[in-house]
C-alpha cells in the first residue's frame, strides 16, 4: 500500500505482518505495484518520481526521474521487465526497471492541448493499454505505433482507475462520478454500468 505519509508498506497477507516500509518518497505515495516474480516493488509518487525498491533491504535500487508532474498511474509490463507511467504532466512513459532507461515518452495531446493523465494499465497481451484522464476520457494506446486508437467517453468525473480482464476481452472503469462500466473492448462499446 502507499500512503499519504509519504510511504509504501508491503504486507504479508498470511503472516498478516508488516514486512517492510518503505521511506524515500518526498510527497504521497500514488501507486504500488509489486512483482509477481521478484522481491521488488515499484512506487510512485505526487513527488514526480518512481522508485524501485528491493524489498528485503528496503532500499531503492532505481531512481526514475521521468515525469514534470505528480506521477498518477504505473503498470508493470507482462515480461516484468518495464514499467509504464502516467503524469498530470499530460505524458505517458515506458522504462526499462532493471536499468532505469527511459525507451519512450508521449504526450496525450498536441501543441499543449492535452490533459492531465490519472492512471493505467496494460491489457495483459502488453501490446496495448489504457489511460484514464482528468477530462472524463478512457484512451486505449498502441504500445508499439504510439497511438490512441480507442477512446471511450460516458464518465462525467475524473478516472480514478481502469481493469482490464484476463482474457483480454473486457474493461472496468472507475471515476469520481460514482460509477464503474464495463467495456466490451471487441465492440467498442460500454454494456453496463454499475
Amino acid at each position: 500500500t502507499g500512503g499519504a505519509d509519504k510511504t509504501a508498506t508491503i504486507f504479508n497477507k498470511d503472516d498478516e505482518q508488516v514486512v517492510t516500509i518503505l521511506k524515500g518518497h518526498s510527497k504521497k505515495v500514488s501507486r504500488v505495484v509489486y512483482h509477481p516474480q521478484e522481491d521488488t516493488a515499484i512506487t510512485a509518487s505526487y513527488d514526480s518520481t518512481i522508485r524501485i525498491w528491493n524489498v528485503p533491504t528496503s532500499q531503492t535500487i532505481q531512481l526514475l526521474k521521468l515525469h514534470e508532474g505528480p506521477v498518477t498511474g504505473l503498470s508493470l509490463h507482462a515480461t516484468g521487465d518495464y514499467i509504464l507511467s502516467t503524469s498530470t504532466d499530460q505524458h505517458w512513459a515506458f522504462s526499462d526497471i532493471r536499468t532505469g532507461r527511459l525507451i519512450s515518452k508521449v504526450t496525450d495531446g498536441e501543441n499543449g492541448s492535452g490533459t492531465a493523465l490519472t492512471c493505467a494499465q496494460f491489457h495483459p497481451d502488453g501490446l496495448i493499454f489504457g489511460a484514464g484522464t482528468s477530462d472524463s476520457m478512457i484512451k486505449i494506446w498502441d504500445m508499439k505505433e504510439q497511438q490512441n486508437v480507442a477512446t471511450f467517453e460516458s464518465h462525467t468525473g475524473s478516472i480514478s482507475a481502469l481493469s482490464f480482464s484476463e482474457n483480454g476481452y473486457y474493461l472496468a472503469t472507475a471515476a469520481d462520478d460514482a460509477c464503474v462500466r464495463l467495456w466490451d473492448l471487441r465492440k467498442l462499446k460500454n454494456f453496463k454500468t454499475i
